[in-house]
């Protein structure tokens, strides 16, 4: 079984550090999801990803309470619901979230989606601004926004979001928003890493190479995400899929086959909803 030591860390503009290889439990049904994520405990993950929209974080809150963990040794994320927009909005809703969760803070709370046409985003940030100031998030950042979204953040605000976590895998590279990523030291963390299983996992490039490495597809993909410098939250039940996904530190991809994986990108690759109209 993996040791957590094998998971790299990323340094966040906070100067705090995030597992690069976390554990999402989006579509995780409540009543499965506190042995899900004890599972994934058990198998050596530190970082756990939810969001109230995935109505779950009880569970999460509960496993963490089981698992006797250390609460240092843990990564929590969890994210705003698109109808707690605005700023005293925001702010309850984290306290909430947190109430759920039996915590007294989350390491990383994030705006879930833009909602252009609302045009709250801004003021809402400057909600997570204080909750960041007060210590209820230790780290603050977005999900879903475009490089046009984050320069409002960027310009009209005092802080530069950590983390913006986005649809990323190797259909759909967000080439675009990594390069405004790293221009503005925002980590990129990867959601629907594996573009969801299916055709991708089935690519004979992908194939080719795990089969080179004897691996999993999808530990060639984790893999791949690692290399680039992507934070990658996948999200299973299966316990062995589980364990499996946090087993790729003793292998690396090269040049050649990083290349190849980079050459699967067809620029309209989303699994998941354009954030420019979602929720419409």
């Amino acid at each position: 079984m993996p040791s957590t030591a094998d998971v790299p860390f990323l340094s966040l503009n906070t100067g705090a550090r995030i597992p690069q290889l976390g554990f999402g439990v989006f579509q995780v049904p409540p009543e499965d999801t506190a042995e899900t994520v004890k599972l994934a405990l058990d198998a050596g993950y530190r970082s756990i990803d939810t969001a109230s929209m995935y109505e779950n974080e009880k569970e999460v809150g509960d496993a963490i309470a089981q698992s006797g963990l250390p609460r240092e040794e843990l990564f929590v994320t969890t994210k705003l619901g698109n109808h707690d927009h605005g700023h005293d909005a925001a702010l309850e809703a984290l306290d909430a979230s947190l109430e759920r969760l039996g915590l007294d803070y989350v390491d990383l709370y994030l705006i879930h989606w833009p909602i252009p046409s609302q045009d709250l985003y801004v003021e809402t940030w400057k909600a997570l601004e204080e909750a960041n100031a007060d210590g209820r998030a230790r780290a603050i950042g977005v999900s879903n926004f475009l490089p046009e979204h984050l320069e409002r953040v960027v310009t009209e605000t005092d802080t530069v979001p950590a983390v913006n976590q986005i649809e990323l895998h190797p259909r759909f590279q967000q080439e675009g928003s990594r390069a405004y990523h790293s221009d503005h030291g925002i980590v990129t963390e990867a959601w629907s890493p594996l573009a969801q299983g299916g055709d991708l996992l089935g690519d004979p490039v992908i194939q080719e190479i795990a089969q080179a490495h004897d691996r999993t597809p999808a530990q060639v993909v984790l893999r791949w995400h690692l290399q680039l410098g992507n934070v990658v939250i996948p999200k299973s039940i299966t316990p062995d899929r589980i364990a499996s996904n946090i087993d790729v530190a003793d292998f690396e991809l090269g040049t050649e086959q990083m290349e190849s994986i980079a050459g699967l990108d067809s620029g309209d690759g989303r699994v998941g909803p354009d954030p420019e109209r979602f929720p419409s």
